[in-house]
């Protein structure tokens, strides 16, 4: 992931101030929150979608619960509540076609945007589960509300499906990849808690 690294800032900006220059800042500041990028499908009464969504944070582990952002009013939002299932699946370092062709507004609609794909549905959600990827989930919508101007999706893991790869990761605005080398392990002593509990 040295290609995302490079681009490290030198020290903190402040943002803490109520100016729109402040504002701006941090908003700018949002986008050095590095994730990897999945595309979520959905089928619901013959209508099939997929949208790419920059982020898919684990929310519980016990439920095992994964949220996605979508903005307001999303078509998919309004497909997933319908359905009350959909599927994730992560995508590979190889993989960043297919993040440009569902984030983009001028694809063909239902099943067509998925033409020329390899894909299967899924037994429970019905939903496209694109070939070669990096992990496949299938959710049950567990909750869904309007969070300021995005549409937040909770989803209830029932499946899960691992593949091979690096990720393809979302990080200042832009498309990464990279192979992921470890972090060099500090010892016992200097670990933190959290590493020290997993």
């Amino acid at each position: 992931m040295s290609a995302v690294l490079s681009h490290r800032a030198t020290g903190p900006v402040p943002v803490g101030n109520r100016s729109p220059e402040g504002r701006a800042a941090r908003r700018r500041a949002l986008y050095h929150l590095a994730a990897p990028v999945a595309v979520l499908t959905v089928s619901h009464e013959g209508r099939v979608h997929g949208t790419t969504v920059s982020s898919v944070p684990v929310l519980s582990r016990e439920p095992l619960l994964l949220g996605a952002c979508l903005r307001a009013r999303s078509e998919f939002a309004a497909l997933a509540a319908a359905a009350g299932r959909y599927t994730v699946n992560v995508l590979t370092a190889d993989q960043a076609g297919l993040a440009r062709h569902f984030a983009d507004t001028r694809r063909p609609s239902g099943v067509e945007q998925f033409a020329g794909l390899d894909w299967t549905p899924d037994p429970y959600a019905h939903a496209p589960l694109l070939d070669d990827v990096l992990a496949h989930y299938t959710c049950r919508l567990f909750g869904a509300s309007q969070v300021g101007d995005h549409s937040l999706l909770i989803g209830h893991v029932t499946h899960a499906a691992v593949g091979r790869g690096d990720p393809l990761i979302s990080y200042a605005g832009g498309l990464f990849t990279g192979s992921l080398d470890p972090a060099r392990d500090p010892g016992p002593a200097d670990r933190t808690r959290k590493e020290t509990a997993a």
